[in-house]
């Protein structure tokens, strides 16, 4: 057996987080932009996408796949911008997980979430499956998403979620050094640190369930009601606990379809409506960790 995994984390004593103004859940809402930066041979790529797309289970083809492209570009020229209303109107405050070379090619997008004064974390520098790429050049992909990231919106990215990853990944973002916290994990529903890789990285955790991901998975959700509902749950029970975090995951071309922003819109009613919520940026909620829990 090995020690390099954690499997006991806090126990039955978390942490009290002592969330502001009494909170007793701290909701982060993640807006996923990969619009541009998915497989293609467009991009140089052996094959098309297949993943995470309304075509479950589609096939990666050796050339263009015309469907599975409009599928995407729904995202960027749509969807992101039906969620941007949403969110504007009711002055959440969400974080962006961006991937750099898909900002790129959408410059009125980044304005707009500049503008709104969202957290703009990095995604990488592609939308691809990291688990098999080489070292070196996942090492070469995360100072390139750093930099273009840096050149679109003015400062560094503070938080990194891969998504994708390799057994390097963490290593990798902990050798960087700049990065206030990694969110490539999905073992807590509170912050924690590792210290696997020579310094205390903060890790705030993501979510892959209450994600409308699920929306285009044979085992997810078949109709809004049903996300609506799972989000609800999800933080009604964490609520009751208090002291946790909940995070929500988005994409413009998914929960950006009309049928399944309502359902965004009418959880965060009952969020805010809630009077029991910390509605928070990613880093707002790693900043505060770092003062009230610090390594």
């Amino acid at each position: 057996m090995t020690a390099a995994r954690d499997l006991v984390g806090y126990g039955p004593t978390p942490p009290d987080p002592r969330w502001p103004g009494g909170a007793r859940v701290a909701v982060q809402i993640v807006l996923n932009y990969e619009e541009g930066a998915e497989n293609s041979v467009l991009n140089g790529d052996r094959g098309s996408e297949a993943f995470l797309s309304e075509m479950v289970g589609a096939a990666s083809h050796p050339a263009r796949a015309m469907a599975m492209e409009s599928l995407y570009e729904y995202g960027s020229r749509a969807g992101f911008w039906r969620l941007q209303r949403l969110f504007a109107e009711r002055q959440v405050p969400i974080t962006v997980f961006g991937v750099a070379s898909a900002m790129a090619l959408n410059p009125a997008a980044v304005e707009a979430m500049l503008r709104a004064d969202w957290e703009i974390a990095s995604h990488g520098y592609r939308w691809i499956d990291y688990q098999s790429v080489p070292e070196e050049v996942e090492r070469e992909h995360i100072h390139q998403a750093i930099e273009l990231h840096t050149r679109l919106t003015g400062t560094r990215p503070l938080g990194w979620y891969q998504g994708r990853t390799s057994p390097n990944t963490a290593r990798l973002v902990a050798e960087e050094g700049g990065f206030t916290y990694d969110a490539d994990s999905y073992a807590d529903d509170l912050p924690y640190y590792d210290r696997r890789h020579g310094r205390a990285q903060l890790i705030v955790p993501y979510t892959l369930d209450a994600n409308d991901m699920k929306m285009v998975a044979l085992n997810g959700f078949t109709e809004g009601v049903q996300f609506f509902r799972y989000l609800v749950d999800t933080f009604e029970q964490l609520r009751a606990e208090g002291g946790r975090m909940m995070s929500v995951g988005l994409h413009g071309r998914i929960a950006g379809r009309p049928g399944r922003a309502i359902a965004v819109a009418q959880f965060l009613d009952h969020v805010i409506g809630s009077g029991d919520a910390w509605i928070a940026r990613r880093i707002d909620i790693a900043n505060h960790w770092l003062e009230t829990c610090p390594a």
